[in-house]
């Protein structure tokens, strides 16, 4: 057998091809196709204050059309994601009831689709039916049903300016009506928007509602956002705690006091006479329990309180002690 021994550069050249065809296989790997037409996409803390903010304009809205139509109603924030306006207007049923909306003070527009499965039964209502019907209509919004589904329009426009009131005073206003999303031509098709989808439960008949709000004008407010949470976050903590002060004060505790000692049977326990002792196997020096509401918190010892007895807490019961 030949044993043949490298040379120290063809050491080095082996290391060499290794790490140059290594770190290009990885760069290969890391690589991801990007469509530069795409805006830059805004942080994801911002989505998630959205998302808090448009769950408050949920809830209100659905307290304020339970009262508007005199039927229970619920809505449920279901999404909230970036997506280009042309993405946007695809996911839209055509025909809908779409109303581009203005946002003084800022330049631009958000579109307000309310879904004609959701449309349809509250113009019902409004006309004095259920709203139970039986067909699903397909068909486009009318300028006559238009003109009655204004009143919940500004409904739902004052839940949304106050929702956002915390954030930027913006004043929600109705520019024009549509029928068919692609008709749209508020936005460039591959403009970013903030999709905002909530689900309307009226009764067995539920509907979504879209909003879509142009992506620049949410860059715009960030340092707001920032400033909205950060205060409201240093706030909700303080109103939160004397929220849960005020609920707990009128709570009531039971407080026990016990010596935990050996076990008795029953029928030892119904032989007992006067003058048998009981051995609880507790020494003096041993600290006792003190539950609260059947649960162990403290240990201390035994003490006096003038004419009554009490109970000295020396310190935090920990289950890991």
């Amino acid at each position: 057998m030949v044993e043949r021994v490298l040379s120290q550069e063809e050491i080095d050249s082996a290391f060499r091809a290794l790490r140059d065809g290594g770190s290009q296989q990885d760069l290969s790997q890391r690589a991801r196709p990007y469509d530069f037409r795409r805006p830059d996409r805004i942080a994801k803390d911002q989505l998630r204050a959205i998302h808090v903010l448009h769950e408050n304009f949920a809830r209100s809205i659905a307290s304020s059309l339970s009262a508007y139509l005199r039927a229970y109603m619920m809505a449920n924030l279901v999404s909230v994601e970036q997506l280009s306006f042309m993405e946007f207007t695809h996911c839209l049923p055509s025909p809908s009831f779409l109303v581009a909306l203005g946002m003084k003070p800022y330049e631009g527009s958000a579109v307000l689709e309310i879904n004609p499965a959701l449309a349809f039964p509250i113009l019902e209502m409004l006309l004095g039916g259920s709203g139970k019907t039986g067909t699903r209509m397909t068909r486009e919004v009318t300028e006559i049903e238009q003109s009655i589904l204004e009143g919940v329009l500004r409904l739902i426009l004052h839940d949304l300016r106050q929702a956002w009131q915390s954030v930027a005073s913006l004043d929600f206003s109705i520019q024009n009506y549509e029928t068919e999303p692609q008709l749209l031509q508020i936005l460039a098709p591959n403009e970013a928007v903030v999709a905002i989808s909530i689900e309307v439960r009226l009764g067995d008949v539920s509907g979504m509602m879209n909003l879509g709000i142009p992506s620049i004008i949410v860059k715009m407010l960030r340092q707001k956002f920032d400033q909205q949470w950060s205060v409201r976050k240093s706030g909700s903590n303080e109103d939160e705690q004397a929220r849960l002060l005020r609920l707990i004060k009128p709570a009531k505790m039971r407080l026990d006091a016990r010596l935990q000692g050996p076990t008795l049977r029953a029928s030892d326990l119904l032989d007992l006479q006067p003058g048998d002792l009981l051995e609880f196997d507790h020494g003096v020096e041993r600290p006792i329990d003190l539950l609260i509401n059947g649960k162990l918190k403290y240990k201390g010892s035994l003490a006096a309180s003038g004419q009554k007895k009490a109970f000295a807490i020396e310190k935090q019961y920990h289950p890991c002690e």
